[in-house]
């Protein structure tokens, strides 16, 4: 028999590579959002199928996993709340995988990576770290949403049922909410002369591939249990080694200004800029059977060609940062790079 997955919130970067991994595999496969102009076409062409459902409507939830499911994937599980209208479903399925984060994780002084002061691990993170106590409140700010998904997780896993928690770090593929990599890819498009990066580029805050954690949920459907798992791309490039992928990829050069610290105004400030080196230990996974679609540089390019389409207005166009966006806007500041360039040409 076809075995089935349902994946909860399931247009964005992980459903879709989870989609993909499956499909190839013989899966049937359904897809649930709200909006059906975020599902792609190839998906729809290869077999997926769009299952209109709000994520919050604990009837709509019933309506699309139906007589039940082989595998439940919730890329939507924020809060206490969404944990607990997920359960009966979970105690269905033969195998459930959550979508958590490694925000949950503290350093010993408490710091953690949405903190004003980041975090300062040891070495390579552990599913043992501790990490920040369970909370309510606001899972969009900065404290609120580690602590919302520890909050979650715990309801999950103190179910009893099958379900594996994923913690992956900077999520990067095609249908990215935040696609990261278009700090570097716009500036390509843009043609801009120089790439301004603080701290020498040295940031090191762990990326995962969409595509690598679909393959970590692709072992987790043939091993039901109630674990947690990091999941991580297999190396850990710093930003220098990022914008050098990117912009090899677009076969684009430019000049290179490694600032030695991270100015007042800005400039050179990027999303991997951690003080600190943040570096997830994937080795449970690896013991689990798990083997990585690829590493940074080859499981990035997928997400590069998809920015680039969409940048000329090719499907999900929509889904670019628009040129006010809070987050990109001050990391895309070319009049302060255009001042320290004509500073530096006039020394």
């Amino acid at each position: 028999m076809t075995r089935r997955a349902l994946v909860l919130g399931g247009t964005g970067a992980v459903g879709r590579a989870t989609a993909r991994r499956l499909l190839s595999a013989g899966w049937q496969v359904d897809l649930t959002g709200r909006d059906p102009s975020h599902f792609p076409s190839d998906l729809a062409a290869a077999g997926a199928r769009f299952v209109a459902s709000d994520r919050g409507d604990a009837a709509q939830l019933a309506e699309a996993f139906g007589q039940g499911a082989d595998l439940l994937v919730d890329c939507a599980c924020f809060r206490a709340e969404d944990a607990t209208r997920l359960l009966p479903f979970a105690r269905e399925a033969v195998s459930t995988v959550m979508l958590s984060s490694k925000a949950v994780y503290v350093d010993a002084d408490g710091n953690h990576s949405n903190s004003e002061t980041k975090p300062r691990f040891d070495g390579p993170v552990r599913e043992t770290q501790p990490t920040m106590a369970p909370g309510s409140g606001d899972y969009m700010s900065r404290e609120g949403y580690g602590a919302n998904k520890v909050a979650a997780e715990q309801v999950l896993l103190d179910s009893g049922c099958p379900v594996t928690v994923l913690r992956p770090s900077k999520i990067h593929g095609p249908g990215s909410q935040t696609p990261r990599e278009w700090v570097f890819v716009k500036r390509v498009l843009d043609r801009r002369p120089a790439v301004f990066l603080a701290n020498r580029g040295a940031g090191v805050d762990h990326t995962t591939a969409a595509a690598n954690i679909a393959a970590l949920i692709e072992v987790a459907a043939g091993s039901p249990g109630a674990r947690v798992l990091n999941s991580a791309d297999p190396d850990a490039p710093s930003a220098l080694e990022i914008a050098r992928t990117i912009a090899g990829l677009l076969d684009h050069s430019w000049e290179e200004v490694l600032l030695d610290d991270a100015p007042a105004d800005g400039l050179g400030r990027h999303p991997w800029d951690a003080p600190h080196p943040i570096v997830l230990d994937t080795t449970a996974a690896l013991e689990l059977g798990y083997e990585p679609a690829g590493d940074y540089a080859e499981t990035v390019a997928e997400e590069v060609e998809w920015l680039v389409t969409a940048a000329r207005g090719g499907p999900d166009a929509e889904l670019l940062p628009p040129a006010d966006d809070e987050y990109f806007r001050p990391l895309l500041d070319y009049a302060a790079e255009d001042r320290r360039l004509g500073l530096r040409q006039d020394t």
